[in-house]
């Protein structure tokens, strides 16, 4: 995530935060709220009310204790974010950042009923996750509708739900500022609907609605700088996201990988413009990718997918293409046509599942540091200097690693003699360096060669000290 966003589940850390410098630019993970439609002069404000009384028994307050291992230790917080209620059964949408790391979620809805609740899915691309309330047998709850209008406009009215600030139930009033926005390194698949209703931190999973009640979009990310601009996951990612998580559970969104980066033809931040009104520009193929193997070079002009036409005029096109290219079947191959100096050609595509976009963690009581796996979509800049192995994700201060010149980033190649390249085996080696230790037999020191901006250092732990002793 980049400096311009902030995800902003509550934490008390973040809290302080955000009490401490109130006149700063804060970004925070929130959203957006409601539409006019069909309101007669005189009788809007009986819309509003009604579109709220209908939305509101369906928004939940989730309460999360999270695991993290930033620190070096594996330490757990809690956090607060939102969500609604889609099924009458207790399925639950919110964001993947409300529940990424969650060991605990429970939620509260607003008659005052609490249930405690499961994970089914999450996808980090679009930052959806679908939960579901562990209801009694025979209870159900009132889902809100997913809208299937996609016609949003600017100026449509829009209300926000969910709990800022930790705080269960509230609502938003504003309209539509942009129905497709752009945000440069969070679009994915989807651009963002723009709202300047007023949202806080918390409101993050919660409902953006209609003024008939219906959902939107789903609150995710926001400005707050002398007023307020929220950013909303549109309705239809959220038809698209649902059944995917439904299915794969714990794979996520199950999406396809095909390597490629494109460029609009009329990039305005670059200064770059391209002939013509159609296609979209390849500046980049993944080593390894199915695009590279397939021979996509650098300035094709990407026209076709199979029979489907491609065009990315603006960069508010790009999502769309990338999800035409996620949604491929990785059992059959694709037909991607390209112009090369002037000429048509195609070529053979075979796309593959994208797989886990984030890697695995594993945190190393008396070394005193985190250690997780190398993932190419989640540190690129690592996976090019090391395609397959392990990183120091954290270092606990005070702590053995905290003076050895270890740092975070490093690629661990080695530990005591022995090649290191998965969590397992970093696993297994402390599993055993530290019953040696606890025995008496086994060496005091730790022998680490790590790979740091592609030099190969050698780096030394005492690890004598048990500094949970106190």
């Amino acid at each position: 995530m980049n400096a311009f966003m902030r995800f902003c589940t509550i934490t008390p850390v973040k809290l302080l935060a955000l009490g401490m410098s109130s006149s700063l630019a804060l970004l925070f993970s929130a959203g957006p709220g409601l539409r006019a439609a069909d309101a007669r002069p005189g009788d809007f404000r009986e819309v509003v009310n009604l579109a709220r009384q209908k939305a509101f028994p369906s928004v939940v307050y989730l309460h999360c204790v999270i695991e993290n291992f930033e620190r070096g230790e594996r330490q757990r917080t809690t956090a607060a974010g939102s969500g609604v209620i889609i099924s009458t059964d207790g399925e639950v949408m919110t964001n993947w950042h409300v529940v990424d790391h969650a060991v605990e979620v429970r939620a509260l809805l607003n008659d005052g009923r609490a249930f405690p609740v499961e994970i089914i899915g999450s996808d980090k691309d679009t930052d959806l996750a679908l939960v579901r309330l562990k209801l009694p047998a025979g209870e159900t709850v009132t889902p809100l509708e997913v809208s299937d209008d996609d016609a949003l406009q600017e100026g449509d009215f829009v209300m926000a739900l969910g709990a800022p600030w930790g705080l269960n139930r509230s609502v938003s009033f504003g309209i539509i500022s942009c129905a497709r926005r752009f945000l440069p390194e969070t679009s994915e698949y989807n651009t963002w609907i723009q709202t300047d209703a007023a949202i806080s931190p918390g409101n993050s999973g919660g409902p953006l609605v209609d003024t008939r009640g219906r959902i939107v979009g789903i609150n995710t990310r926001g400005i707050l700088y002398g007023g307020n601009t929220g950013f909303a996951v549109p309705a239809n990612m959220v038809r698209l996201v649902a059944p995917r998580l439904r299915a794969a559970g714990k794979a996520g969104a199950n999406w396809t990988w095909v390597g490629v980066r494109l460029q609009p033809l009329r990039d305005f931040q670059r200064n770059v413009y391209f002939e013509g009104d159609a296609g979209a520009i390849v500046t980049h193929t993944d080593e390894n990718s199915p695009a590279r193997e397939a021979g996509l070079r650098t300035q094709d002009r990407l026209i076709r997918v199979n029979d489907t036409p491609v065009t990315a005029l603006m960069e508010e096109d790009l999502p769309a293409v990338r999800l035409m290219l996620a949604l491929l079947p990785t059992d059959k191959s694709a037909r991607f046509t390209i112009l090369r100096d002037g000429a048509e050609q195609t070529l053979t595509v075979h796309p593959r599942a994208k797989g886990l976009v984030q890697g695995e963690e594993f945190t190393c009581p008396r070394w005193d540091f985190t250690v997780k796996a190398i993932n190419q979509f989640e540190v690129p800049d690592l996976h090019f200097q090391c395609n397959n192995g392990v990183y120091v994700s954290g270092i606990r201060a005070p702590g053995n690693a905290s003076g050895s010149g270890l740092q975070i980033r490093d690629i661990i190649v080695s530990i005591n003699g022995l090649d290191v390249t998965t969590v397992a085996e970093v696993r297994e080696l402390h599993r055993k360096t530290i019953a040696a230790l606890e025995s008496g037999k086994g060496a005091r020191r730790l022998v680490m060669s790590v790979l740091r901006n592609n030099q190969r250092l050698q780096i030394v732990i005492d690890i004598t000290r048990d500094y949970t002793v106190k």
